[in-house]
């Protein structure tokens, strides 16, 4: 990529981010030495001009796009000029074009392709007759075809001339940049998606998807959920989904794509000779070039720009899921809940090993309830339990009633149970990474293993399983894997190093996400550990095999050594800055572990008089507040809901009833929320306050404990409409909800599909 390309990316990105062009070019550079997102934003704040970790990772997207846009914009102008088409005018237009789409038309025309019609025609002589007509509408087109019949040539007769005339100028046309940009902008201000029941397809299968048996919207209004949810039933031959490109319009006027084309080559009907054969051409072009490629396009442009916000939902849910409140090193009492295969137990102590396993049998079939309590008992006795971890999956609130007669009959174990999210522990139970760490414990027991680890540290936990199946998103399956795994690793990325990991005691899984770190290192680190015992300090990582320089820099400010030989080991301060609390320790005449968590032994230092070439004053300002906080924690205290008792099942609910639950997941819509009953609830966007919400993560987030009131149940389709507005009138409330829930429908006129009758052919 040539220096000028370079800069020109640089440039755009600072437009689009509205930052100096020397903080990206900066940025762009660390990134391309190796540095991640999480080392730049907390250790080279002077050199990216204090960017967070939000805009370098927007920086760090829109720069792999961007490269990508200039490799597809090399190789286009490669294959032009090998084609000996390339022009200096065509070159410039290339180089100026600023999208991906803009892109594509240019190179339409140029683009290798089947033997078309158009280039037939062109074999058989007809480019002449086609230039003429157009260039002279004075002319009969009857008249000029009889001069270019030639049976030879394929041409038999005055039809299959103009046919062929026709065929050239439709190529033409459709594949000019003006043309479909113009006629591309104009539906996508005027189109809408249409949407209908595919016959035959009004089963139970297809239910879910009813809301779209008799749909439209128009295309630049409907939201990301609404047209991934389109998309689903297109892919599962429920639903007939197509653009509504002004067909049910009067058949005997020209349809506004055609009168695009028309007045952009200047075709007018006035009377002329060749003016009704030259508006067929027109109507020929929209109907086979433009209208297929156009209404492919703007459905491509919409499921895309429908999965990337589904993406951007889904990344933010797991981050406040990673960074859910941590229960703490508390010994916990993981229950995996399930009916006709028992309860599956497991007890891991407060480091999180595994202490303990069994399988009761609390419901039916075998319901031996009174036994199951008292094994729980002993069981909670014996390990000095303190947490009891319930799984929200089958039999969740069966076994959820189960510890709580245990708590109420046994005062002296002082017992807490929390339901926790499930999802993804039967992921991890069947990996490779729980086969290795419990190789001898049976699938099935793994997983309550996970639900008991994840209320401790759910982000230690979590990081164990792929982020897809974590569930926290809306549509995953359906959208870019390659992108969403991107984003999803990025986030997993920033939270495991916006809390750090003890080196002593962090597992692989969660090490591998370290700044700079991957398995293989993660491994290595974690073998040196078990061989030579626990580091004492940081400088002891650099013997570890493989862990280079560059590594370290990368690493180690987000590993922790607690209990070492140098306080400073178990803060966020990076080795490199070690000199710096070296000049404050000695201008306040003190020791880092005297200082270290003591506001008042700093206050009245000035950060500006610790700076120096290397480290400026954001720096500076961050290594007074880590020793004022050394190691904190950003992650809230934690918090448990309670579930209303006697609430089990959605037949339980009554509108009105107000209860409290978890937010589970948060989509662009509204969120779910689990009250306990197995299935979660909708809390609509405008059910969420009294205030114009947007954005439903303004006001909640993924484990967010929430009290709701409910607004109405559907048992048959198993749905659930849900409020955070309590003080409301119950009636209106409800009603507001309803009306939210409803599909508008713009005025969108229906009319026959189907061959224009004023096409020839």
């Amino acid at each position: 990529m040539t220096e000028t390309v370079a800069l020109k990316i640089v440039q755009r990105i600072a437009t689009e981010l509205n930052v100096q062009p020397r903080q990206v070019a900066a940025t762009v550079q660390l990134l391309d030495e190796g540095s991640t997102v999480p080392f730049i934003a907390r250790y080279r704040k002077e050199v990216t001009g204090n960017l967070d970790d939000t805009q370098l990772r927007n920086l760090e997207e829109r720069l792999i796009h961007l490269r990508e846009l200039e490799d597809r914009r090399a190789t286009i102008v490669q294959s032009i000029d090998e084609q000996g088409k390339l022009t200096p005018e065509l070159r410039a237009a290339i180089e100026g074009a600023d999208s991906k789409q803009v892109l594509e038309d240019l190179y339409l025309p140029y683009k290798p392709k089947r033997r078309t019609r158009a280039q037939i025609a062109r074999e058989a002589g007809l480019q002449p007759l086609a230039d003429a007509l157009l260039v002279d509408p004075t002319l009969d087109p009857q008249t000029e075809a009889v001069r270019y019949v030639d049976a030879e040539k394929g041409v038999a007769d005055i039809k299959a001339a103009l046919d062929g005339a026709r065929d050239i100028l439709s190529e033409q046309f459709g594949e000019t940049v003006e043309i479909l940009g113009k006629v591309r902008d104009y539906l996508f201000k005027q189109g809408s998606v249409i949407s209908t029941v595919v016959e035959g397809k009004e089963t139970e299968e297809g239910e879910k998807f009813r809301d779209y048996y008799d749909y439209s919207e128009t295309i630049r209004t409907v939201p990301s959920h609404r047209a991934l949810a389109l998309f689903r039933g297109r892919n599962a031959g429920v639903l007939m989904v197509k653009l509504g490109l002004g067909e049910e319009l009067d058949a005997q006027v020209p349809h506004p794509g055609e009168a695009l084309i028309a007045r952009h080559v200047g075709i007018a009907n006035q009377g002329r000779p060749a003016d009704k054969w030259l508006s067929d051409v027109c109507c020929w072009c929209w109907r086979v070039k433009v209208q297929p490629n156009i209404e492919n396009d703007l459905l491509t442009n919409l499921r895309e720009e429908a999965e990337a916000e589904a993406i951007r939902v889904f990344a933010r849910n797991l981050k406040d899921l990673l960074l859910a409140a941590p229960a703490g090193p508390k010994a916990v009492i993981g229950l995996d809940p399930g009916m006709r295969t028992g309860v599956k137990v497991a007890v891991v102590d407060r480091t999180g090993k595994l202490l303990a396993t069994d399988v009761i049998y609390p419901h039916e079939p075998r319901r031996d309830w009174d036994g199951s309590l008292a094994k729980l008992a002993w069981i909670a006795a014996q390990t000095q339990a303190e947490l009891i971890s319930i799984g929200n999956g089958t039999a969740s609130r069966e076994t959820d009633k189960l510890a709580s007669e245990l708590i109420a009959k046994h005062p002296e174990l002082k017992l807490q149970k929390i339901v926790v999210s499930e999802a993804g522990a039967s992921i991890y139970s069947a990996s490779e990474l729980a086969s290795k760490e419990f190789p001898d414990l049976d699938v099935t027991l793994r997983g309550a293993v996970s639900i008991a680890r994840r209320l401790q540290d759910p982000l230690a936990e979590l990081v164990k399983i792929d982020p897809k199946a974590i569930g926290v998103g809306q549509y995953q399956h359906d959208v870019n894997q390659r992108d969403l795994a991107r984003s999803l690793d990025a986030v997993v990325e920033d939270c495991v190093n916006a809390v750090g990991v003890d080196a002593n005691t962090v597992s692989v899984a969660l090490l591998a996400r370290v700044s700079g770190l991957n398995a293989t290192l993660a491994r290595n680190i974690v073998d040196f550990r078990d061989v030579n015992g626990p580091f004492a300090s940081r400088d002891q990582l650099k013997k570890v095999p493989c862990l280079g320089d560059k590594t370290f820099e990368q690493a180690a400010g987000f590993l922790r050594i607690n209990n070492g030989v140098n306080p400073l080991d178990r803060s966020s301060v990076h080795p490199e800055a070690y000199p710096v609390v070296e000049r404050i320790l000695a201008k306040i005449k003190k020791h880092a572990a005297d200082v270290m968590g003591k506001r008042e032994a700093l206050a009245g230092l000035s950060p500006a008089e610790f700076v120096d070439e290397r480290f400026g004053l954001p720096t500076v300002r961050d290594i007074l507040a880590e020793l004022e906080k050394p190691g904190r924690d950003p992650r809230p205290e934690f918090k448990t809901a309670t579930f209303r008792d006697g609430v089990e099942k959605l037949s339980d609910l009554t509108p009105g009833m107000i209860l409290e639950g978890v937010v589970t997941n948060v989509a662009a819509f509204g969120a779910f929320v689990d009250i306990g009953v197995h299935q979660d609830g909708l809390m609509h966007v405008s059910a969420m306050s009294t205030k114009f919400i947007k954005d439903p993560h303004e006001v909640v987030k993924a484990g967010q404990v929430v009290k709701v009131k409910v607004l109405e149940t559907d048992v048959k389709r198993q749905r659930i409409a849900l409020t955070m507005r309590l003080d409301d009138d119950f009636a209106a409330d409800r009603g507001q909800a309803q009306q939210a829930v409803r599909r508008a429908r713009p005025p969108w006129r229906r009319g026959r599909r189907g061959q224009c009758p004023r096409c020839p052919g």
